[in-house]
């Protein structure tokens, strides 16, 4: 069988969820025995989002070969249960930057180089290229942006050029377009759409699914309309609901009918879908039959959620797994200090200090992790979070007053955290980090962290330049710092915990990435029991 590609645009405007509806139908045609790849297409001209504001862009997902991608190929991994690649996250910069690349060695041999053909042709090579490594039945590859920005005509064009170029039966388009309710009278309108699907067909992309996004249900009526209007079956204008819960999204597509009409449309011979898990794993989710914990979740960039997604749905997976609801407290850390600490984290089950950049924010980082260990609630640090809990550990327990990240006070007498040797001579900021997944030895049984892995060795995604300072592991032992992981090598200091502590972990990875709704992380599986145990007991 020939490889399927399905093409998932979005219009009206953005935010409307086109990663969620590929991820969702990733995971429904899974389930169906088939062989799933997803892929995302983002028409800024970053090279990727490796160097962009969180706070502009939400969260750097980091795969496991050391891609920094955007957010969306979160939700694929989490949803679909497979590790994504370089390969899966294509920006604008990534692909001006190969054509001129080539124009500069002379690859065109002196021809005018032009978006069509020479960048819409990276383009599809981009997305050729998916078909390569292991087999694979379809390729679903979304579209950053909205149908109409200027931004993200190349991309369109190029999968219209694919729609011409392999067999009708191989490849279709699924758009996604906000239903229009009007404020005061509720009634829906589709004319927003109907636009969206002429601006479409203006380029030549007849769109075979419109997902009619909405909060209440689509009406009858409205499905007609997009049926007559935009030149579709109306069994291919699927309502695409707000769910409850974000992993009851498949489910409700399912009921819905989209992953049929999809195998009807490429001809694919299929058998009937087995759901059993997803929907116990929902089930589950949706009862929380023990209650709820709340998380302190202090961070520099909790304005915007998106800037921690992947560890607010491993939170959410950790309650899953242990019978209760996650509850987040945003604690702003640029606001947090000594003196309003205890005001701020009163009441809460955990506190998890997750990843960063940068100065801002740091004081109140570290009053949170000593408020946390002096009053023996379940701590967990991240990369950066971590990286303070070293520092908090030396200027309190340890006896080094001042000591900091050299990252962030370059004078300090203390560098307990220092740059990584070979970041030494970097001189360029993208893609230059310690990114992908790296091996970690863990060195004692009687860890809070052996008890959740199980396993001496595991692996974990890194995106860091900074690290432990080997020149401080005696010291900061003698003092009840316990170093629990390391680098193979022993060159590299992973996890960190406090022995004399409830459950106080510290890691330099992002274990956040590698969550899944039915298959949780384990060091997310213990915060929250450790949560829980410190609620019951409080």
């Amino acid at each position: 069988m020939s490889v399927k590609h399905i093409f998932v645009t979005g219009g009206v405007v953005s935010g409307l969820g086109k990663g969620i509806t590929a991820a969702s139908l990733g995971r429904l045609l899974k389930q169906r025995g088939l062989r799933v790849a997803l892929q995302k297409l983002d028409p800024y001209l970053n090279v990727d989002p490796g160097t962009m504001n969180p706070m502009q862009h939400g969260e750097v997902f980091v795969t496991d070969d050391g891609a920094e991608t955007d957010l969306d190929l979160g939700h694929y991994e989490r949803f679909v249960d497979e590790n994504l690649t370089v390969n899966s996250s294509v920006s604008s910069g990534k692909v001006y930057t190969a054509v001129l690349d080539k124009e500069r060695e002379g690859e065109f041999l002196g021809r005018t180089v032009q978006v069509i053909p020479h960048i819409t042709d990276e383009i599809k090579k981009r997305i050729y290229r998916m078909e390569k490594g292991e087999p694979k039945d379809v390729i679903i590859t979304e579209i950053g942006g909205t149908v109409g920005d200027i931004e993200s005509l190349p991309f369109l064009e190029a999968i219209r050029q694919i729609g011409r170029e392999l067999p009708q039966e191989d490849v279709m388009y699924i758009h996604v377009s906000l239903i229009v309710t009007i404020p005061g009278s509720g009634e829906q309108k589709s004319k927003p759409t109907q636009h969206s699907c002429k601006e479409l067909l203006t380029i030549g992309i007849q769109p075979d699914v419109i997902m009619c996004r909405a909060d209440q249900p689509i009406t009858q009526g409205i499905r007609r309309k997009i049926s007559l209007f935009c030149n579709i079956p109306p069994e291919n204008a699927i309502p695409n609901l707000t769910a409850p819960i974000l992993y009851e999204v498949p489910l409700m597509l399912e009921q819905e009918g989209l992953a049929n009409v999809v195998c009807k449309r490429l001809k694919l011979q299929v058998p009937e879908p087995d759901l059993t898990e997803w929907t116990r794993m929902v089930e589950r989710a949706k009862t929380t039959v023990d209650g709820e914990v709340e998380v302190a979740l202090v961070g520099k960039y909790v304005e915007l959620h998106d800037s921690y997604l992947s560890v607010v749905e491993a939170l959410t997976h950790g309650g899953i797994e242990n019978d209760v609801k996650v509850k987040i407290r945003w604690i702003d850390s640029e606001l947090l200090d000594d003196s309003n600490v205890s005001e701020a984290l009163n009441g809460v089950n955990g506190v998890i200090v997750p990843g960063g950049f940068g100065s801002r924010g740091i004081d109140g980082m570290i009053s949170s992790i000593r408020w946390a260990r002096e009053n023996l609630i379940p701590l967990f640090g991240i990369c950066l979070g971590m990286q303070m809990s070293v520092v908090e550990h030396a200027r309190h327990l340890a006896g080094m007053t001042g000591a900091h990240s050299s990252e962030l006070d370059a004078n300090t007498a203390y560098p307990v955290i220092d740059l990584m040797p070979e970041q030494l001579d970097v001189d360029k900021m993208g893609a230059t980090m310690r990114l992908g997944a790296y091996p970690c030895r863990i060195l004692k049984k009687d860890s809070k962290t052996f008890e959740a892995y199980q396993e001496e060795v595991i692996y974990e995604r890194h995106r860091h330049r900074y690290e432990f300072n080997n020149d401080y592991r005696k010291a900061l032992s003698q003092s009840g710092l316990s170093l629990v992981g390391v680098s193979p090598n022993d060159k590299l200091v992973e996890i960190i915990e406090d022995p004399n502590h409830p459950w106080f972990v510290g890691v330099q990875f992002h274990p956040e990435l590698k969550s899944r709704p039915n298959k949780v992380h384990p060091l997310f599986r213990e915060f929250i029991r450790a949560a829980k145990i410190n609620r019951d007991e409080a």
